[in-house]
């Protein structure tokens, strides 16, 4: 294949160079407007669009079509139907319809509906989105769809993110009429998600089964060497790593995914790709695509990619860091400050809309990143606290100091000398980076770094978008009728009455600290610890308001997002104990026995020839001490488990049983086992170690 990208760069998808090409002129033209502006396509020319994208997909390979969704399980959900269609002479011809490429039909009973829908109510539908390219892969035609249940209701997670998308779009626009703005006629959210993720091998990965059934390990102690001398951050690429990530991007980028940047990251096996930003749409769908194919190509290089949030105790968890930002269809950034922030009201108005908004809905943002594997890595190791906060960096504070103040601002000088005369001077950024942040201005867009490695971006996002379009219509609602000669007073004071009473959401300091904990509840920020303590606020009154104020989600759709929120997170756990309770018995404690069993016979062995026994005496001591105590852990952890997976009172009484019934126990044991790993000899121990995994790559 020739190394020149833009060769074979999106070969496999049917994208706009490739419509137009293949489509008759106004039909070609309706897709366009139908992808640019959101506009319904006509029905009428979906069987000449069904039959142009199948020409093309069996040029490419394919012989079956399947709508692609993501149900509320955590991943991606295909059936794949053949092309062919029998012909009287025995034979096939290859046949598809508009019908089969505008709609599918699903079970919707086997999928998480959170009691939307029942076992006796099965039907559910797909439906095309043309927002979002169709590709080929692996001998089919992957369509992008939504997926709803026979009443309507969203059983998935990009229904909701397109209706916030349109909220945002509408909102956006009526705040640039209020300044002048007659050409922009649809705002898009962008986002470049960096996806990091851990590379073990596989050999290492099939003797580990925490591993295998939980994505993290649920034992081991840790090595001598962790991520403490920092050397392995943008470290120089091992060649087997570097072989994963070069056919990890030609194959990412045959399917149209914009990756761009990869390197070591801070821990051990930690490795990071980021893509070029792009519609919140399509970037979504690219990194569901993303995750996929990272597992995939993975294993061709016998190696195993963990998504887990938190894989390894006592070194970096995953993130995805959601670079997230509003654009126009004329080309304007709207969270780009310019060169003078201070005198550009649009800006912000923007900003403040989104201060504003992630002040009151801080617990949505919370919970649009919550699950167990989180739970884990939020609070250290450059992942963001529970407690939601904005930073803004020096300029842009002093920007909102200076308009609360009603002063004036004067930007430094944004030149940095690093003083060595053969070095140039470059342009200085406004902002500084915090990795303690949730949320941070980094420029021309915010970071959300909250969310977890593993996690659907469009969960966040259409928070995020929902969020931001409530802010915009009250601001447009309170400006749209001010005269012409009082508006730029009347949204001075607007805007200073925004920073004045939700200012509390800034923190420019370290997240990480206590004195920021502490500093958080005097300002009576919400610090939702774990995800039983933030999704119950899911249906509060006003997050109800908001999604059915712009038909994002309704009271019932949000109630099942809770109800399915909660039950996975409670299997998961029950998951997780059910593992260590199994390897605990069959692994871990009887190896334990037997070396306690080893050491007393060479004891009595030495006792018989008079030989000083007391380092063996000490060690079995100690392994039985501790066996004893897994054992113990073992048996309370069986009992709190069928407890908790006893309960059917509510999903939430559930989940809370295994959050601080279970998960004190679960630490109970692992705290053991881990000591025994310590003192007992590597080559008796029943499963790779950490130095082993995570060094051995």
């Amino acid at each position: 294949m020739s190394k020149n990208v833009a060769d074979f760069f999106a070969c496999d998808v049917f994208n706009d160079e490739v419509m137009k090409a293949r489509l008759p002129k106004p039909v070609y033209k309706a897709m366009t407007k139908t992808r640019k502006m959101g506009t319904p396509l006509d029905p009428t020319y979906a069987d000449v669009v069904a039959n142009a994208i199948k020409d093309w997909a069996i040029e490419h390979g394919a012989t079956h079509y399947t709508h692609w969704f993501q149900p509320m399980t955590g991943s991606t959900a295909e059936k794949h139907d053949s092309f062919i269609s029998p012909t009287e002479n025995g034979m096939v011809i290859m046949n598809f319809s508009g019908k089969e490429l505008v709609k599918g039909e699903p079970d919707a009973s086997s999928f998480p509906s959170g009691g939307l829908r029942q076992t006796c109510s099965a039907r559910g539908y797909t439906a095309w989105d043309p927002t979002s390219y169709c590709f080929v892969k692996e001998g089919s035609l992957y369509i992008p769809t939504v997926f709803v249940s026979y009443t309507g209701e969203a059983l998935d997670k990009k229904t909701p993110l397109l209706r916030s998308m349109d909220a945002l779009s509408q909102q956006a626009v009526r705040i640039l009429r209020l300044f002048g703005n007659t050409t922009t006629t649809k705002v898009t959210s962008t986002v470049g998600p960096e996806q990091e993720y851990f590379l073990i091998d596989k050999k290492m990965y099939d003797q580990r089964e925490d591993l295998i059934m939980t994505g993290r390990t649920l034992f081991g102690a840790m090595p001598p060497k962790g991520q403490e001398l920092e050397d392995q951050y943008f470290a120089n690429l091992k060649p087997r790593i570097a072989a994963f990530m070069s056919d990890l991007d030609e194959t990412l980028w045959k399917v149209g995914v914009f990756a761009t940047t990869k390197h070591n990251e801070v821990a051990p096996a930690q490795h990071e790709m980021a893509p070029v930003f792009t519609t919140t749409n399509i970037s979504t769908d690219q990194n569901e695509l993303a995750m996929e194919i990272m597992e995939k190509v993975a294993l061709k290089h016998d190696l195993v990619c963990l998504l887990h949030e938190k894989p390894f105790d006592g070194v970096n968890g995953s993130g995805k860091h959601n670079n997230w930002s509003i654009g126009t269809n004329d080309g304007q950034n709207l969270l780009d400050p310019g060169s003078t922030p201070m005198e550009n009201m649009q800006f912000l108005t923007f900003l403040c809309a989104v201060i504003k908004g992630i002040d009151e809905y801080a617990d949505l943002l919370r919970i649009s990143a919550a699950s167990a594997g989180n739970d884990h890595r939020l609070g250290a190791n450059e992942a963001p606290p529970a407690i939601i906060s904005i930073f803004m960096g020096e300029e842009l504070q002093g920007v909102l100091d200076a308009l609360e103040a009603g002063t004036s601002y004067k930007s430094e000088s944004k030149v940095f000398e690093i003083g060595v005369d053969a070095l140039p001077a470059f342009p200085k950024d406004s902002t500084d980076r915090n990795r303690t942040s949730p949320f941070a201005f980094t420029g021309n867009r915010f970071e959300f770094r909250m969310v977890g490695s593993s996690d659907n971006i469009g969960c966040p996002n259409f928070q995020l978008n929902t969020i931001v379009a409530g802010e915009l219509c009250e601001i447009a609602d309170k400006m749209e009728n001010v005269p012409a000669d009082k508006f730029d007073e009347e949204l001075k004071s607007l805007l200073v009455s925004i920073i004045k009473e939700h200012k509390r959401i800034i923190f420019n300091g370290n997240g990480y600290s206590q004195e920021w904990v502490e500093e958080a509840e005097k300002r009576g920020l919400p610090n939702y610890k774990s995800t039983v303590d933030c999704v119950p606020h899911y249906a509060d009154a006003k997050n109800v308001a908001l999604f059915e104020k712009f038909g994002v989600l309704s009271k019932a759709e949000i109630d099942a997002r809770a109800e399915i929120q909660l039950e996975n997170y409670a299997k998961t756990i029950n998951i997780e104990a059910l593992t260590m309770i199994d390897m605990a018995k069959k692994k871990y404690i009887p190896t334990c026995i037997a070396y306690s069993k080893e050491l007393c016979d060479t004891i009595s062995a030495k006792k018989a020839l008079d030989i000083c026994t007391s380092v063996e005496t000490d060690i079995a001591k100690k392994i039985t001490a501790l066996t004893k105590q897994a054992y113990e852990a073992t048996s309370k952890l069986e009992e709190v488990t069928a407890k908790a997976s006893a309960i059917e009172t509510s999903a939430e009484d559930m989940a809370k049983s295994y959050r601080f019934d279970v998960i004190p126990v679960m630490d109970e044991l692992r705290a053991a086992v881990d000591a025994l790993e310590v003192i007992t000899p590597s080559e008796k121990w029943p499963v790779p170690a950490y130095s082993d995994i995570i060094f051995n790559v």
